[in-house]
């Protein structure tokens, strides 16, 4: 397949693994950060963690957006889905997701009327089928997925299905970035930038972060070969002392990204505070459905209870995983009480999530780190 088996190629990973080894001689050690679930899965999927020079690290930092989601989200998704006129609809892995003492998976079990949709518009289509009932979809992701939901929103309007609402819950990539920059004891040398995000808001997005942070970006896709070009590329403007926005994916991303897309972010949300798991809240870090469409804005129809107050599982490190201060296997409960059949933190349950990325391809991979 056309740029997928080129970029699997073993002679050539073979190559720019050398010429990864060669690069990193004499440097001092770098840590560079991927934040895109993606990147995670696919480092430990080809071994890529294991072909690293001894003084270079990869970091998984917030790049999964069901992990990044706080309590506070889920508490008021979970108290939504015990309304009997409600359907709560979401994507999959938000179901196992344990919010402070519930999950969806076991509010559906109690009966709670939880769907698992492929796509927003999969939840309209409830909507329009089922008028006597609010559709509630639950929106969360970063970028990639916050332009579909802005266009199943104009299509409610347009086609005027007023029982259908979104819970926005989207993050925003930039914003996320600057603030590791400003984790203590967190000593980055470089970013491996989001393929799928930087898509659709282009490289440019990335130039305010490497100019003001002095910290160089790489934007790369999700192939080995990918990702070994774009850790090159990193350790080169390492050792250049250099702090610039490159874009090893260009195959995908442009400059300006996806114009369309960004239309319709623009047209329905508006930035917004955020709070994100491990890293608090930040500025403008998330997006708001704007006062022209709040019909559509589950926030502006309280549930019939007010959650109780969110609090995190004790013991639980995916805030700190999150950041890139700790791995996996340094929090207590990973591999024990923490487990893909019995999570209990939301790391652990996200196809995208660094815990479940640690626990499913085994010590062999890891215990190096």
């Amino acid at each position: 397949m056309r740029f997928i088996e080129e970029f699997r190629d073993p002679r050539l990973a073979r190559n720019a693994r050398s010429m990864l080894l060669r690069e990193a001689e004499g440097l001092p050690s770098a840590a560079f950060m991927e934040v895109c679930g993606t990147h995670t899965m696919s480092a430990f999927r080809c071994g890529l963690r294991g072909l690293l020079p001894p003084n270079v690290r990869l970091l998984s930092g917030p790049g999964c957006p069901v992990c990044v989601t706080p309590n506070d989200y889920l508490d008021l998704a979970l108290a939504h889905s015990r309304r009997r006129d409600v359907v709560v609809a979401t994507f999959g892995d938000m179901m196992r997701v344990p919010g402070s003492r519930s999950s969806l998976e076991k509010e559906r079990a109690l009966g709670a009327d939880v769907r698992v949709v492929y796509s927003p518009l999969d939840a309209l289509e409830i909507a329009r089928k089922e008028p006597s009932r609010r559709v509630l979809f639950l929106g969360v992701g970063f970028e990639t997925t916050a332009p579909l939901v802005a266009a199943s929103i104009l299509e409610a309007r347009e086609s005027g299905v007023r029982n259908f609402a979104v819970l926005s819950g989207h993050k925003l990539v930039p914003p996320a970035l600057e603030a590791l920059l400003a984790v203590k004891d967190l000593r980055l040398h470089g970013f491996l930038c989001p393929g799928h995000v930087s898509a659709v808001i282009g490289s440019d997005a990335y130039v305010p972060i490497a100019r003001d942070g002095r910290i160089p970006c790489v934007i790369a896709g999700f192939e080995p070969l990918d990702m070994i070009q774009g850790l090159l590329m990193l350790l080169r403007q390492v050792r250049a002392k250099s702090a610039e926005v490159q874009n090893q994916y260009a195959r995908v991303v442009t400059a300006g990204g996806n114009r369309k897309a960004r239309e319709a972010l623009a047209r329905v949300f508006e930035p917004a505070d955020a709070a994100w798991r491990g890293l608090g809240r930040i500025p403008s870090s998330g997006l708001r459905i704007r006062d022209e469409f709040r019909e559509f804005d589950a926030e502006a129809v309280p549930p019939p209870e007010s959650p109780e107050p969110s609090v995190e599982p004790r013991g639980c490190l995916c805030g700190l995983v999150l950041q890139g201060l700790k791995t996996p296997p340094e929090c207590p409960l990973f591999g024990k009480a923490c487990r893909p059949e019995n999570p209990v933190g939301a790391c652990m349950v996200s196809g995208e999530g660094t815990c479940a990325a640690y626990y499913k391809y085994g010590m062999d991979h890891y215990a190096h780190e």
